[in-house]
């Protein structure tokens, strides 16, 4: 049994290679491998013992989208000797994985490479990424095509016939210009929420917030656009501390999910309030006497674009990922479980916070 490899040990400017989350594969001036660190190993297959001492080509044989061999178009030991480095792109190995490949010179006084690094990472990330913003702009596009099909048609027919409708007709047809205008509000705002929790630029206005208050005012809010009183209930469970959060988006949490407890759940909608037990906060519960959330579809309640099984396709499917960032922006959490009368409970926690000021 041989000791420990002597080029995977030495640091890096300070840093083992292993210890790096990338790949990384270093040549020396004769173009063979010196360093060969775990990440390259886990993501190339390469076991290191085959990768040290060989020729970097051989043991990373990388190609891109059209399938020429990128070291033969490249030539990095005989081009341009004013190269330093090459920005990151897509390329893959032979019959293997997609690869971020980035690479960098160390040369010698007259040129020539004493050194050449090459990074990796994997693509399957940034190509999940890239397939979600896909995804998120054809959905809200899609959502956007009714309403404003509805809004321009309904305008267009006004402005060309005014004089043939009556006042109740011309009503008809305004209320629901207006109500088909607030829904691509509703979708834009969507929009730019999953866009800033993404980002991590989720702005906070905290202020004190009468947390009780605020769930009788979502529940009467339903009220009075349609729904029976007797629908939802709502339990106090002790006195809450003095809570700093932003009205408005705890207005949104709270309104996301009763309308999802209203819209996919059945029966009595309660809405359960109490101090948080284990630290200073509150915690708000949202439950309905619906179906439930399947055991199995549980962790992918709060990702982008997630609709229960047999849920209508309306909707941008958003809603509980914006819920989601929206609790944990204010340094809380969310969870989703069966709830007491055998539908879903969703249950978020909240600290009380301090002013933005403090």
């Amino acid at each position: 049994m041989g000791g420990p490899d002597p080029h995977q040990s030495d640091p890096v400017d300070g840093l083992c290679p292993d210890a790096l989350p990338d790949g990384l594969l270093v040549a020396g001036p004769d173009r063979r491998v010196v360093v060969f660190n775990r990440a390259a190993v886990r993501l190339t297959g390469v076991p290191r013992a085959d990768a040290l001492g060989r020729d970097f080509a051989e043991v990373l044989p990388l190609f891109d989208a059209d399938g020429r061999d990128w070291w033969a178009c490249l030539d990095p030991y005989g081009g341009l000797t004013t190269r330093t480095r090459h920005p990151e792109r897509s390329l893959h190995l032979a019959d293997g994985p997609e690869l971020l490949v980035t690479a960098s010179y160390t040369r010698a006084e007259g040129g020539g490479v004493t050194a050449f690094t090459v990074a990796l990472r994997d693509a399957v990330q940034r190509a999940r990424q890239e397939r979600n913003r896909a995804d998120l702009v054809s959905t809200v596009a899609h959502e956007l095509r009714s309403p404003l099909t509805s809004v321009k048609g309904f305008t267009a027919t006004l402005l060309a016939k005014w004089h043939r409708f009556n006042d109740d007709q011309k009503r008809v047809m305004l209320e629901t210009v207006n109500a088909d205008a607030d829904r691509v509000t509703r979708l834009i705002t969507e929009l730019l929420d999953v866009s800033r929790i993404e980002a991590g630029r989720l702005e906070m206005r905290r202020q004190v917030v009468d947390v009780i208050e605020e769930v009788r005012k979502v529940v009467k809010g339903r009220v009075v656009a349609g729904e029976p009183a007797a629908r939802f209930e709502v339990e106090v469970l002790g006195e809450l501390p003095e809570m700093w959060l932003d009205p408005d988006k705890i207005d949104q949490i709270i309104g996301n999910l009763v309308e999802n407890a209203v819209r996919h759940g059945a029966g009595t909608v309660t809405i359960v309030v109490e101090p948080d037990s284990r630290k200073q906060g509150a915690v708000v519960s949202v439950r309905d006497e619906g179906e439930g959330i399947p055991p199995e579809a549980v962790p992918r309640v709060f990702r982008q674009f997630w609709r229960g099984h047999g849920q209508p396709r309306g909707g941008t499917g958003l809603g509980l990922y914006i819920v989601k960032g929206l609790v944990e922006a204010h340094g809380g959490a969310i969870t989703v479980r069966r709830a007491p009368g055998g539908g879903a409970e969703f249950r978020f926690s909240l600290p009380a916070g301090a002013p933005d000021f403090a």
